[in-house]
C-alpha cells in the first residue's frame, strides 16, 4: 500500500483521531453521502474500503459518544468534547467494520460525494451491503 493511500483524520478538537490505509487511491474514493436524518443533521458522508484498515484512537474513554438509530445495527462514534460525528460501526460475529466521515479527513483531496440511501434496505441488506463495503480491520486504541 502506498503512503498516499494513508488518510488521516480526527473530530474538530483532535480527542477521536484516526489513520485509514487504503487500496484506493483518495481522489478514487467516493464519499457516500447518507440521507438518513442522523447523518443528514450532521452533514456526514462516509468512505471506505473493504481492503482497507482503520486506527481509531480515543484520548480517553470520557472523549467517546456513542448511538445507535433505526435497526440499532449500526453504532456512530462522536466525539463528546466537539460533538463530532468520526465514524460509524458494525460488528458481528467479534469482527467489527467501519467507515469514517470524509468530513473528518484532513490535507486529502477525495472524490466526489455521491447519494446513499440505507433507510430503503432491510436489516439484512443493509449488513450484507456493510460486510462488502465497510473496512473490516479496525482497530479501537481508547486511552484512560
Amino acid at each position: 500500500m502506498s503512503d498516499s493511500n494513508v488518510i488521516p483524520g480526527s473530530c474538530h478538537c483532535g480527542s477521536i483521531r484516526f489513520v485509514f490505509r487504503s487500496t484506493i487511491a483518495p481522489e478514487q474514493l467516493v464519499p457516500r453521502a447518507c440521507d438518513c436524518s442522523f447523518c443528514q443533521r450532521h452533514g456526514a458522508s462516509y468512505i471506505s474500503d473493504p481492503n482497507g484498515s482503520l486506527r481509531l484512537e480515543i484520548d480517553r474513554v470520557g472523549a467517546l459518544g456513542t448511538y445507535r438509530q433505526g435497526h440499532g445495527l449500526a453504532q456512530f462514534v462522536f466525539c463528546l468534547q466537539c460533538g463530532v460525528l468520526v465514524a460509524v460501526l458494525y460488528e458481528t460475529e467479534g469482527k467489527r467494520f467501519a467507515s469514517v466521515n470524509s468530513r473528518c479527513v484532513r490535507d486529502t483531496r477525495l472524490g466526489e460525494a455521491g447519494p446513499a440511501s440505507p433507510q430503503t434496505l432491510s436489516s439484512e441488506q443493509k449488513t450484507e451491503r456493510w460486510r462488502k463495503v465497510m473496512i473490516p480491520d479496525v482497530e479501537l486504541a481508547v486511552g484512560r
